[in-house]
């Protein structure tokens, strides 16, 4: 998994069609490889982020890096405050166990965007 086009062709079909925000994680290993995907369904305008669950799964896994991903059903492929947010705060909470938060992918209509290629991660 070297770069987000690779894990956007993995991720996309899981948000194709769907009409509410859903979250997937990508757990990899040291070398970049997929140990798992999570998903986790959201509601129509939000979708929670399982900090418990995606670190939980992470150790049970011994994940070295992580891909959070999620879908905007109405469109607008930028991402909002509360996207922001809750990277930054995912990331702040995996750093100190050794994890690293690889990229967040967002996607919509127009296509799919890396937060870390806009250098906001």
């Amino acid at each position: 998994m070297d770069t987000a086009r690779h894990a956007a062709e993995l991720l996309a079909p899981l948000f194709d069609g769907l009409r509410e925000e859903a979250v997937a994680v990508l757990h990899l290993d040291g070398e970049r490889r997929v140990l798992a995907v999570m998903q986790f369904d959201g509601k129509a305008g939000s979708a929670e982020l399982p900090f418990r669950a995606i670190v939980e799964e992470a150790f049970r896994l011994g994940s070295a890096a992580l891909v959070l991903a999620h879908n905007h059903p109405g469109g607008m492929l930028a991402p909002s405050e509360d996207d922001l947010a809750a990277t930054r705060r995912l990331a702040q909470v995996v750093e100190p166990l050794g994890i690293r938060l690889h990229d967040h992918l967002i996607f919509a209509r127009e296509g799919c965007l890396s937060l870390r290629g806009l250098g906001l991660l």
